[in-house]
């Protein structure tokens, strides 16, 4: 009868045992689908002295007010609600980073874009007399 109960309850706990042990994968997932199904751009102007800073997109130019005290550079991608005003969280792809800004304006052209950023700008760089200018063509179709 002892040998019957130690068998039966090696049995069992090398049941339990290897019933633990069973491999699961692990996904890691960072949350980047649901900012890649957002709409995107290129940022194609920021300064250093300024807040705002433009970003390329299909629809047009997009100004943003940085809050919160980062700007992104020139050359980096933006995923969010680009083509809606008001405060909101965006992706920034190059540095994996969630930065807080405010869109101005949107869907402006290359001229109403430039005359914005001349006028808003002008104030927080008054030192620079060098026309800030706006680059073109960094948004590539994907």
């Amino acid at each position: 009868m002892k040998k019957l109960f130690t068998i039966s309850s090696f049995l069992v706990l090398s049941a339990i045992l290897l019933a633990g042990c069973s491999k699961r994968g692990v996904i890691y997932d960072d949350n980047n689908n649901y900012w890649l199904s957002k709409e995107n751009g290129v940022v194609v102007y920021s300064d250093g002295y300024c807040p705002y800073y433009v970003v390329e997109t299909y629809n047009g130019y997009t100004i943003i007010r940085a809050t919160g005290g980062y700007t992104p550079i020139e050359g980096d991608e933006i995923y969010g609600d680009l083509s809606r005003r008001g405060y909101m969280n965006l992706y920034n792809y190059s540095d994996d980073a969630i930065i807080n800004g405010e869109v101005t304006d949107y869907w402006l052209s290359y001229a109403e874009a430039q005359y914005i950023i001349d006028n808003t700008c002008y104030s927080y760089n008054k030192s620079s007399s060098s026309k800030k200018v706006i680059t073109k063509g960094l948004l590539q179709k994907k």
